[in-house]
């Protein structure tokens, strides 16, 4: 079964599926058609399954020849990463990096230290914010790189781990009777993840709420919570300390979200390589529970 794991052969399947025929992907690897195709045949005989499908005009990705395509695609952008942070014995150059405030908060800079440590030649530049503005300014060039969330179904970024939502308060908090009047919400301003979750979930339920404290700070939410202002939709593992999840069950799933790694559609460069590795490797610590 290793040979399928052959970036060789898992170059061939993307090509062929990217080019839409053998013959284009051929050309564009600058191997002979027939070298192509004996690579998806070894594939498939290392799995045993059929990849492809083809007739004498198309050429189709079976269920497994899809699945086989996303295990090649994150094997060949892994294998990519390793090379881009070996290939400079000392790293070095401008990496902006932006995070989400709830990650600044919890263990993200004992990791970031002790990237600095291993790197000192890299001149890492943080900007904090919320995961969508973070995802916008890596689209559009202005961040190299930044961790953060994204919902289940969306497709940018490395998933790092998936974590429950959860509607979170005081210790003292009781059982919320959404029958007795409006849900008081503490949130992100606009176009938070989180926010969005609490309001999506609650028109689901057909429930009313009311926003009482709208704050870009995670010590904002955590002070307006604790307060007895509202509660928040909140990453179960990321928690802010004093905050806990509600009990009872009267309020709706939030649902789930992913953190993430999200950079530019284009070869990692050495240091972002390094920091995206680090990150992977760090999942355990950077969950608080």
């Amino acid at each position: 079964m290793s040979g399928m794991l052959d970036p060789v052969l898992l170059r061939s399947l993307v090509a062929v599926d990217r080019e839409g025929g053998f013959t284009a992907a051929a050309a564009r690897l600058g191997l002979s058609q027939s070298t192509v195709s004996g690579h998806v045949a070894r594939l498939e005989k290392s799995v045993g399954r059929e990849l492809l499908r083809r007739d004498t005009r198309n050429v189709e990705l079976t269920a497994d020849g899809a699945a086989m395509l996303g295990f090649a695609r994150t094997i060949l952008d892994v294998s990519q990463q390793a090379e881009a942070y070996f290939a400079e014995p000392d790293l070095s150059g401008l990496l902006r990096f932006g995070v989400s405030d709830d990650l600044v908060a919890a263990e993200l800079p004992e990791v970031l230290l002790e990237f600095r440590r291993s790197h000192p030649r890299i001149d890492l530049e943080l900007t904090v914010g919320l995961s969508e503005t973070l995802g916008a300014k890596v689209a559009a060039g202005e961040l190299d790189l930044a961790f953060g969330m994204r919902r289940p179904g969306e497709r940018h970024g490395e998933l790092v781990w998936r974590d429950r939502l959860v509607w979170a308060g005081s210790p003292e908090s009781e059982v919320v009777d959404p029958a007795a009047g409006p849900v008081p919400l503490v949130t992100y301003p606009p176009p938070s993840i989180t926010r969005r979750a609490a309001m999506e979930a609650m028109e689901r339920a057909g429930l009313v709420w009311r926003t009482t404290c709208v704050t870009d700070s995670l010590l904002g939410l955590r002070a307006a919570v604790l307060a007895g202002l509202g509660y928040i939709v909140h990453a179960e593992s990321m928690l802010p300390d004093g905050l806990v999840p509600l009990p009872g069950h009267a309020l709706p799933d939030p649902g789930d979200a992913d953190f993430v790694v999200m950079r530019r559609p284009r070869p990692a460069t050495g240091p972002e390589a390094a920091l995206t590795a680090l990150i992977v490797a760090s999942e355990r610590r950077l969950r608080r529970s």
